[in-house]
């Protein structure tokens, strides 16, 4: 896997690891982007459905208003 480095603010860092409770800032902030990623695939499996149903009913042709 690709690496890539970033800077972040120590102070943020040490709040994630201490949250976390994990003892090295790589694993740390990896930790909380794995979950982020996780976090964000769940919704889309929950609410996917909901969304394609949603664009349906917006795509159908409306009777003409007036």
């Amino acid at each position: 896997m690709a690496k890539v480095n970033i800077g972040l603010d120590a102070e943020l860092v040490v709040e994630v690891m201490v949250l976390a409770g994990i003892g090295s800032p790589q694993d740390a902030i990896e930790a909380v982007v794995r979950d982020y990623v996780a976090r964000g695939h769940r919704t889309e499996a929950r609410t996917g459905l909901t969304d394609r149903n949603l664009r349906e009913v917006d795509a159908k042709p409306q009777d003409p208003q007036g």
